[in-house]
């Protein structure tokens, strides 16, 4: 066969094949609900609370594990009060100044560290100076410098974001691609301009996933420093609450405070840094969903 004449292919008729459109209609509902994240941890979650309230019953000692019930009834009585409010409401002002502090040290240090040689020498002395360093073994020195207040907490937070965000996103900006860095250099861009245009942007996933260590080790940190101020000032937020009830042994409010918690984490979670990562990474492809 010549190219002005290639070979016929060969014509086969196949069969029709019959489609169930009702299963077809029902599979994708079906197929929804299994793909639904929050369905699937919300079952966990109640998973959770009925192997508690078996335990506590089991247990028969209200002093040391009190029932899912006794603590879910206390924390809704706490927050219809009024009380635990304005204790989430302390927590997390001071927390969102120490969380924007921290943002803004490791944004200016990473800069530094792709900009110029003595920059990145710093960024690696400190992190390897003070990122082992535990946030809470500062607060002591924190109360020297600052006193009583929210100066000694927002150092201490500052600490705690600074290390773990500054260096995801530096390993981020070492994995940017050299084409994107170069078409960069190409248009012009030097400088700030170089690192919000370029490298921020090619470097999200990480930035993102450094915000949410950062996020994780600051709302954590912050607790046990409430701990430390209610025992030393008789002020603070969750931690305090959580401290307070301890000493007057009411255990279902312990248990409601380390709920709420819990219950702020994972709203925070789910609905800031989920809606960030699906407005950004995962709308741009950088992400691969699971």
């Amino acid at each position: 066969m010549s190219a002005l004449h290639p070979p016929l292919r060969p014509e086969f008729e196949r069969p029709p094949v019959e489609v169930d459109f009702a299963a077809q209609a029902s599979a994708p509902a079906r197929a929804r609900l299994a793909d639904a994240a929050w369905l699937r941890k919300l079952l966990l979650l109640a998973v959770f609370a009925l192997l508690w309230e078996v335990l506590a019953r089991w247990q028969d000692n209200e002093l040391l594990l009190p029932r899912f019930s006794q603590s879910a009834l206390a924390l809704i009585e706490g927050l219809g009060s009024g009380e635990l409010l304005s204790n989430i409401a302390v927590s997390l002002g001071v927390l969102l100044q120490g969380y924007a502090a921290g943002v803004v040290a490791a944004f200016v240090l990473t800069s530094l560290a792709v900009a110029t040689r003595t920059g990145r020498d710093l960024l690696e002395v400190l992190t390897s100076m003070f990122n082992p360093l535990p946030a809470i073994a500062l607060l002591p020195l924190a109360l020297l410098w600052f006193g009583l207040g929210k100066g000694s907490l927002v150092f201490v937070l500052l600490h705690s974001v600074l290390w773990p965000l500054a260096l995801n996103t530096y390993a981020g900006f070492q994995a940017v691609p050299e084409t994107l860095r170069m078409a960069g250099r190409n248009y012009g861009l030097t400088g700030l301009r170089f690192v919000l245009q370029i490298l921020v942007p090619a470097a999200l996933p990480s930035i993102v996933s450094g915000l949410k260590i950062g996020w994780a080790f600051a709302w954590r940190t912050l607790i046990a420093a409430e701990l430390v101020f209610g025992a030393t000032s008789g002020k603070g937020g969750l931690g305090w609450y959580i401290f307070q009830n301890r000493n007057e042994l009411y255990t279902d409010k312990v248990f409601a405070g380390l709920a709420a918690v819990i219950l702020i984490g994972l709203l925070v979670e789910g609905l800031v840094f989920r809606t960030l990562e699906r407005l950004t990474v995962a709308r741009w492809g950088m992400q691969r969903q699971v």
